[in-house]
C-alpha cells in the first residue's frame, strides 16, 4: 500500500471548565495535532497527537513540526509493515512521542481499514466493553463533593480524583466523597507531589475508601515510589513515570508499582502500549489504559487497546469528554460509564476537518 499524502493540523479545543491539577494551575484548551493519510487506493486514516507539557516537554511547535518530518519519511513506507514503518519513523520522533503516536494510530486505523475490522479485534478481541473512571480536578471539599455528584448522575460510578497540593485536604475530600457516594470506587491520584511520607500517611488514612492510589511521589524518583508500594495498604500505580517499555522494565524490575498506567500519547501509541502490557503481564502487574486531555480519536485508540488485552483491569479514558468542538465523531459509545465498542473498522472514527 502506496501512501499518497499526509496532512498535517493543529486543533485549538477549549474545556467547558477550567481544571486543575498538582503541576497545572488552569487548564482551559489544549492542542491536538490530527494527520490524515490518504493512500493509493483512495483510503484515508486518522492519527493524532496530543501532549501534557509539564510531563514530556513537548510543544505545538515540537509536535507539528516532528509530524511534517514524519510526514515526509510516510511517503517511501508501506504502512500495513507497521513494525517497520514505525521502526523507521521512531529516530525521528526522539523526545516526541506524541507525534509517534499519531502514525502509530493512523498505520494501525489503515490496517483495520484494510482488514475489514475493528482494532480491538486485531489486536486480541478479548471483550467489547470496560468501565471507565472520571476524572474530578482539585477544588475545595464541596466543589469536590459536588462535581462527584454530578458524575454520579450522569451515571458513572469509578471516580478519580486529583490531588497533591495538600494531602490532608486529600483525605478531607475522598473521606467526603465516600460518605456522599459509598458505593462509587474513588482513585486518588496525586500527580508525582507527595513526600513518601506524605503518600502513606494519605494511603493508611484512607485505607478501605481507595481504589488506587496514583503516581505519589515524582516520576524520576523510583526508589520513592517503591517505598511507598512496600508500605501502603493501597494498591500503588506507577503513571508519568511510565514512558514506554524501559521506563516500564525498571518499574518492574524494582516492584516499584503495583502496577503501570499506559497513556498512549505519551508511550507512542498501540505498539508502545503492548510492549509496555507485556512487561506488566510477565511481572504480574496490573495494567491502567489512561489518557491525556485528548480527542475522542485517542481515546478510540486507548479503548481498542483496553479491550484487546485480559491484563488491562482499569479504564481511564475520559479525556475527551470536556472537549468542546472536538472534531472526532467517535464510532464507540458511552453508557452509564461503560465505554462499548462497535464493529466499524479501524480506530471507528469519522474526523471532520
Amino acid at each position: 500500500m502506496q501512501i499518497t499524502h499526509v496532512e498535517v493540523t493543529p486543533v485549538d479545543l477549549k474545556l467547558r471548565q477550567p481544571f486543575q491539577t498538582a503541576y497545572h494551575p488552569n487548564i482551559e484548551q489544549i492542542t491536538a495535532v490530527f494527520i490524515r493519510i490518504e493512500t493509493q487506493r483512495g483510503q484515508d486514516a486518522w492519527g493524532c497527537a496530543a501532549f501534557e507539557v509539564a510531563a514530556t516537554g513537548e510543544t505545538v511547535e515540537s509536535v507539528t513540526d516532528t509530524c511534517l518530518i514524519c510526514a515526509d519519511r510516510a511517503l517511501d513506507l508501506n504502512p500495513l509493515n507497521i513494525e517497520y514503518s514505525l521502526a523507521a519513523l521512531a529516530p525521528l520522533t526522539v523526545g516526541v512521542p506524541s507525534a509517534l503516536c499519531a502514525f502509530d494510530l493512523a498505520f494501525h486505523d489503515l490496517l483495520g481499514l484494510a482488514a475489514r475490522m475493528p482494532i480491538h479485534r486485531l489486536l486480541g478481541g478479548y471483550r467489547n466493553r470496560i468501565q471507565t473512571s472520571v476524572t474530578i480536578g482539585i477544588g475545595s471539599v464541596s466543589e469536590t463533593v459536588d462535581q462527584a455528584q454530578d458524575r454520579a448522575r450522569q451515571g458513572f460510578r469509578i471516580l478519580k480524583v486529583k490531588g497533591g497540593l495538600d494531602p490532608g485536604e486529600d483525605v478531607r475530600r475522598i473521606r467526603a466523597i465516600h460518605d456522599a457516594l459509598p458505593d462509587h470506587r474513588i482513585r486518588l491520584d496525586a500527580d508525582q507531589a507527595y513526600t513518601v511520607q506524605d503518600a502513606l500517611d494519605v494511603a493508611r488514612a484512607l485505607e478501605g475508601k481507595l481504589e488506587m492510589l496514583e503516581q505519589p511521589t515524582p516520576a524520576a524518583d523510583l526508589d520513592a515510589l517503591a517505598q511507598v508500594t512496600q508500605y501502603s495498604p493501597i494498591p500503588v500505580l506507577a503513571d508519568e513515570a511510565v514512558s514506554g517499555p524501559s521506563s516500564a522494565f525498571a518499574i518492574a524490575s524494582q516492584r516499584a508499582a503495583d502496577g503501570l498506567s499506559i497513556k498512549l500519547a505519551s508511550c507512542g501509541g498501540l505498539r508502545s502500549a503492548q510492549h509496555v502490557d507485556t512487561i506488566a503481564r510477565a511481572a504480574q502487574m496490573s495494567t491502567m489504559v489512561s489518557c491525556v486531555n485528548e480527542p475522542a480519536l485517542l481515546s478510540a485508540a486507548g479503548l481498542s487497546f483496553a479491550l484487546s488485552s485480559s491484563n488491562v483491569q482499569y479504564g481511564d479514558l475520559d479525556g475527551h469528554f470536556d472537549l468542546i468542538d472536538d472534531p472526532t465523531i467517535p464510532g464507540f459509545l458511552l453508557a452509564d460509564g461503560w465505554l462499548i465498542a462497535t464493529d466499524v473498522p479501524g480506530l471507528g472514527c469519522t474526523v471532520d476537518l
